[in-house]
């Protein structure tokens, strides 16, 4: 008994004199990278306190050494100290929800006892320290939401006892290591929001005790993981935002008898619902969005009783017809649904009014931008537990239902472009919690209700392009919170009201294009964060109220009023204005040239006869400047009669060469109008201005496609035609659009090519207000340009396309603008040079077989001598885009073929690269082109659009060889000699023997 005492003693002695110190020292080594504003959380750790007692740590019961540490939600700063290596106790680490930086010490690798880590929600950064796989007994490991890089190391596979592994939110790149299918102990798995890629590996299949797997919002590629197909425990899958692609199996939802979360979306699957996915009672969450499905939606989900959500939208479900929304009466059996979402797809027929039936619980309706007709249910109050419903852009008719007024607390009501009539009814003002009201592009009719004043947390009203009557009420001025005020393109009366200048939160005011008058209040200028105004096409009078406090203002259009004065000064100060528009009024005096004013594309002031001087550009007049009269004396008599003299010889030398260029201009001008006839004659039958707003809806911007230098494109459906045409409106008012016109006439009228866009028709005619009007129109391309294609980033989700472009894709679209460019150079009777190819000037039809567009600086060459190109140069300003003209052009070189071939080069490039010429990358002589040449063969996967990699290529496909070749072409093309340059028939020959090597045919059927 003594000895065990003896024993025990010194035992004790020496975990005093070396464990605990080591304990100790290690936790206030941790305690002094701690930042300094923070350790005072950590007061109680002092030579004073006992160590078993200082705050958030635990000690064994036997040892007393540390063996929990717990500093998780106490937001610390400053490093992890290496001594935590020293706590060799220490079984449960939790630094989670921190603001730690710097890396994982690899002293952590010490801690062999360590079965639970967490540093999730901190700024950690760096590698995966190779020593933290040294702990092998850990359970569970959570290193999400940092910002650690490179790649996860093989030997993650050593952690087999592991049961939970969370490294999602971070920087890791690379490929799932296929050591993952050693962790057979592993129930969750989530990797989801970092930069992986390549194929899930086959190995991950041996993990059979899978209940949840997250690998969302990564670059993972190849056929749905029939892996999942193992996991008869899973019960949360999640691989949303991939690369994956191939159908859902029939028999899915057998396999996954367990499964309660199901996100699938924004991938590239294809194939029809699986039915099976509806005897899943459990299932809670099913998303798909965001793919390439087609097919009905299975009424059968009825049957799946605990449903929360689903999410179908952005896919190719429905076929138009009246069956396509019987799913929506089987869902009111599902009474824990929350959230329903199929927008953006084929769904038509009438809405059925069972959806006033759907669960009390339904906060979140979408069923936006499909073809649904009908009215919307009487009775959709019922639904009271709505906070936001979806309904744009479908063929909705009838009244807007009082019942609306129920839905207390509803935020967003999305109802534009329908075909809605009636009153705005005045009960919408109960919903107090509405934050986003859209009911542009409707009919409705009648006042606005003024109790919508009562919305004190709107932030968007929109309810521009209705028939809407009555004075604009003074109480929508009470709302304080209002970001978005639009009423343009209704039939308003009287004035702004005052009032306006209570909106200290307004961004964007548009009320154009109606019928209000008075002066403009001088509370307007208390709008400070204004950022676009649009009052153009009213008759509102007197001077520009003192706005000089809208500094942060990029838009400005207060054209065709009746203002007048002399136009402010400190408009020249706005230094991110990029429109002001004060045409069409009577404003007089002299036009500023500083700041923005020196931009004639920026300020536009025609149609204000008592304007004067400005910029050259702008062609005003030259205001007289008065000089008081001088005494005469005798010794200036001689040399007023000098300067007579000499002014007279000028004014006959002036006079000459007018009449010179007066009978050449005549000239021009006959052959001009003589071809006129002939050029618009080749096209079908012409159509009027009227026929093209109709078709347009008023070129409404709800069928806007987009804009060019000269002008702004429409789709629409012309009169008697089956087929939607796009309609380019020319902008008059931008000097040489007439020259562009012509261009495109002259260009188009006698060449065909399949790789064209097709030119049916033309318009030449005068607008409702007296205005020179003319439109091309083209045959409408519903895969949009090739630009967003390739930079779907940079445009609204809702016009992105559902999927990339896979390898052989993007090859057939430079072969196909490459064709069309030989024909263009070598094959038409007179050689035309494009002068302005780039991304956006080429478009893809439904196959995404490319056409090249805009011929609006397209030179005809035989015709184009010295003279009339410096002339056309002087007058049009323009030659090509930045990035993509040939650099002879900088200097005054005159259009070729050689140019196009330049800008060809250059889009090769940024097709196989994804970068535009401009990047933010590039600069001085880093260019596009350097940075392709560098990379070339070696490093060609580096600079590759990192989506063509991992879509439609088999295994083993030598994509590197591929792209080197590719690539190769492009850089010829872009010599900086002229005449080194590839010549196109070359370049289509060269691009055309790449596919048949790699692809073994001429043209594989596009995916």
């Amino acid at each position: 008994m003594r000895l065990f005492l003896l024993v025990s003693f010194i035992v004790f002695v020496y975990l005093e004199t070396y464990g605990f110190s080591d304990d100790r020292q290690a936790l206030l080594q941790l305690r002094s990278q701690v930042s300094e504003k923070k350790r005072v959380v950590l007061s109680s750790w002092n030579n004073s306190v006992p160590l078993c007692n200082w705050d958030k740590v635990r000690c064994g019961l036997k040892h007393k050494r540390v063996t929990g540490l717990n500093l998780g939600g106490l937001q610390l700063g400053g490093v992890i100290s290496p001594y935590i290596g020293n706590l060799s106790f220490l079984i449960s680490l939790n630094l989670s929800d921190n603001s730690f930086g710097g890396t994982i010490p690899h002293e952590v690798g010490s801690l062999l006892r360590l079965r639970y880590l967490s540093m999730s929600l901190n700024f950690l950064e760096g590698e995966l320290p190779s020593g933290l796989f040294n702990c092998t007994r850990l359970l569970k490991l959570s290193l999400h939401s940092n910002h650690f890089v490179q790649y996860i190391p093989s030997e993650l596979g050593s952690l087999k006892k592991l049961l939970v592994l969370n490294l999602g939110k971070n920087n890791l790149k690379g490929k799932l290591p296929a050591s993952i299918g050693n962790l057979t102990s592993l129930k969750s798995l989530s990797l989801g929001y970092n930069d992986m890629q390549g194929e899930i590996p086959d190995d991950i299949a041996r993990l059979t005790q899978m209940a949840g797997i997250s690998l969302s919002n990564n670059y993972f590629s190849g056929n749905f993981p029939f892996h999942v197909y193992n996991w008869p425990s899973l019960e949360v899958l999640s691989i949303s935002s991939n690369r994956l692609y191939g159908s859902l199996r029939p028999d899915l939802g057998n396999l996954l008898p367990k499964i309660r979360t199901l996100f699938l979306g924004s991938n590239y699957f294809t194939g029809v619902i699986p039915t099976t996915l509806t005897n899943i009672s459990n299932l809670q969450a099913l998303g798909i969005e965001n793919n390439k499905l087609r097919g009905s939606i299975p009424w059968s989900f009825g049957k799946v009783q605990n449903l929360q959500i689903m999410a179908l939208n952005g896919n190719s479900l429905g076929s138009y017809s009246s069956g396509d929304l019987e799913f929506l009466d089987a869902l009111t059996n599902c009474t824990q649904l929350v959230r329903i979402n199929v927008a953006r797809n084929r769904l038509g027929g009438p809405l059925p009014t069972s959806i006033t039936n759907l669960s009390r619980d339904l906060s979140d309706l979408q069923l936006g931008k499909n073809f649904i007709s009908g009215s919307i249910p009487h009775d959709i109050g019922n639904l009271i537990g709505l906070q936001s419903i979806g309904l744009q852009e479908n063929m909705l008719t009838g009244l807007l239902p009082a019942s609306l007024g129920k839905l207390s607390g509803l935020g967003e009501l999305y109802l534009y472009s329908n075909r809605m009539s009636g009153h705005i009814p005045s009960s919408i003002a109960n919903i107090t919690m509405l934050a986003e009201l859209y009911l542009s592009n409707n009919s409705f009719d009648g006042m606005v209700p003024s109790s919508l004043g009562n919305c004190s947390q709107m932030l968007y009203l929109y309810l521009g392009f209705n028939k809407l009557t009555g004075i604009i009420p003074w109480e929508i001025m009470q709302i304080p919170s209002l970001i978005h005020l639009v009423l343009e393109s209704n039939l308003f009366t009287g004035s702004l009201p005052k009032d306006v200048g209570q909106l200290q939160n307004l961004v964007l005011l548009t009320l154009g294009d109606n019928k209000l008058s008075g002066q403009l209040p001088q509370t307007l200028g208390n709008c400070l964060s204004m950022k676009a105004i649009f009052l153009q096409g009213n008759s509102f009078g007197g001077s520009i109220p003192d706005i000089s406090g809208f500094l942060g203002v990029e838009s400005v259009d207060l054209s065709n009023n009746n203002l007048s004065g002399s136009i402010p000064r400190y408009f020249a100060s706005f230094s991110l204005l990029w429109l002001l528009n004060l045409s069409i009024n009577n404003f007089e005096g002299n036009v500023p040239i500083e700041g923005v004013f020196q931009n004639a594309s920026t300020v536009l002031v025609f149609g204000n006869k008592n304007l004067c001087g400005g910029i050259r550009e702008l062609q005003l007049k030259p205001c007289l400047v008065e000089t008081p009269p001088r005494r005469a004396d005798h010794p200036s008599l001689l040399k007023k009669v000098v300067i007579g003299v000499s002014v007279g010889i000028s004014f006959l030398l002036l006079l000459f060469i007018a009449s010179l260029r007066w009978f050449r201009k005549r000239k021009n001008d006959h052959l001009t109008n003589n071809q006129t006839p002939l050029t618009l004659g080749a096209f079908h039958e012409k159509i009027s201005y009227g026929d093209l707003r109709n078709a347009t809806d008023g070129f409404s911007s709800s069928n806007l496609i987009g804009s060019g230098s000269f002008g702004t494109v429409f789709k629409a459906l012309l009169p008697g035609e089956s087929n939607v045409v796009a309609v380019k409106v020319l902008n008059m008012q931008r000097r040489g659009a007439m020259k562009s016109f012509m261009a495109e006439c002259k260009s188009l009228k006698d060449i065909r090519h399949r790789n064209l866009v097709k030119l049916l028709t033309a318009c030449s005619s005068i607008d409702f207000k007296g205005n020179e009007f003319k439109a091309l129109i083209y045959e409408f391309m519903p895969s949009g340009s090739l630009d967003v294609w390739l930079h779907p980033e940079e445009v609204e989700e809702v016009h992105r396309p559902l999927t990339t472009l896979a390898l052989l894709e993007r090859l057939n679209i430079v072969i196909d603008v490459a064709s069309v460019l030989d024909y263009l150079h070598v094959q038409c009777h007179e050689p035309i040079a494009h002068c302005d190819l780039k991304p956006s000037n080429v478009l893809l039809d439904n196959d995404l077989t490319a056409h090249v567009s805009d011929f609006g600086l397209a030179q005809l060459l035989l015709k184009f001598d010295e003279g009339s190109f410096l002339n056309q140069l002087s007058s049009s300003g323009v030659r090509g885009t930045i990035g993509y003209a040939a650099p002879e052009y900088g200097m005054g070189g005159q259009p070729s073929i050689h140019g196009d071939v330049y800008s060809f080069g250059v889009l090769l490039l940024e097709v196989f690269t994804g970068k535009r010429p401009t990047n933010e990358l590039f600069g001085g002589n880093f260019t596009l082109l350097s940075y392709t040449k560098s990379a070339l063969p070696e490093r060609v996967l580096d600079i590759a659009d990192k989506s063509i990699c991992h879509k439609g290529l088999r295994v083993g496909f030598p994509i590197s060889e591929c792209l080197t070749l590719v690539l190769d072409v492009g850089l010829r093309c872009c010599e900086e000699s002229p005449s080194n340059r590839l010549a196109m028939s070359e370049a289509v020959k060269e691009l055309i023997s790449v596919r048949e090597k790699f692809f073994k045919s001429r043209r594989t059927a596009r995916s």
